[in-house]
């Protein structure tokens, strides 16, 4: 088991792994590197890293079959690091179980943030009864909100879908995804129908609607609670 800072980067491009590599190392991460899918996956069995960057434009197979090859011995934070910005391709390795998605060229300091994220949320911890965001508060035993310690009345409904969204702060959720969870599988298609409650949502706990602190939205893709 490799040390709680240490992090697999499988990318073909040597500048890019180059770059990475002085920036992680540079944060005191411990980095690990490997050109093609076979080596990406024999290290990450071998030394478990806690954390994987992927790239899925890799030269001897899709990246999104080394996703779905990672997922099978390993529930370590994974984020997608590539050149492809269609939605499709962006929501199908979120559903295949990539913890978030970073297109090229991206922002170092959106890269390291997105990175002590996943790796906050990879640690084991025991999940509180209540939630605070500010001056929003989530009490998952009692199902009840408060703003500014006033009670917020929500539907049943509008509960689940903050609640869902809360508990995964930082991470972005599918359309598909969420609609499977709150309505079930034959409302997965159904995204007007799931706009429709987070716009309801954004004006009962929003200071301004129109600028949401914490129903953010990923176009085409989903949302993130918070930031």
């Amino acid at each position: 088991m490799q040390p709680s800072n240490a992090i697999l980067v499988i990318d073909d491009e040597p500048q890019i792994r180059r770059l990475l590599q002085i920036t992680l190392e540079a944060n005191d991460y411990i980095v690990h590197e490997a050109a093609d899918g076979k080596q990406g996956l024999q290290m990450a069995a071998q030394w478990q890293p806690a954390l994987i960057i992927l790239d899925l434009q890799l030269p001897d197979t899709d990246g999104k079959v080394v996703l779905q090859k990672l997922r099978e011995f390993t529930q370590q934070p994974i984020i997608i690091l590539s050149a492809r910005t269609q939605e499709d391709e962006i929501i199908q390795a979120l559903d295949s179980g990539a913890n978030d998605y970073l297109t090229k060229p991206f922002r170092t300091g959106e890269l390291l943030a997105r990175v002590r994220l996943a790796m906050r949320q990879s640690t084991p911890q025991v999940l509180p009864q209540q939630l605070t965001f500010g001056n929003l508060s989530i009490d998952l035993q009692a199902h009840t909100v408060r703003k500014n310690n006033e009670i917020i009345k929500l539907t049943t409904t509008e509960y689940s879908l903050l609640a869902l969204l809360a508990q995964n702060a930082g991470r972005v959720l599918t359309h598909q995804f969420i609609l499977k969870q709150i309505w079930g599988l034959h409302y997965t298609d159904q995204t007007q129908y799931l706009r429709v409650f987070v716009a309801q949502l954004r004006k009962k706990i929003e200071d301004n609607p129109t600028k949401p602190v914490f129903l953010n939205t990923e176009s085409g893709i989903g949302y993130r609670f918070g930031q």
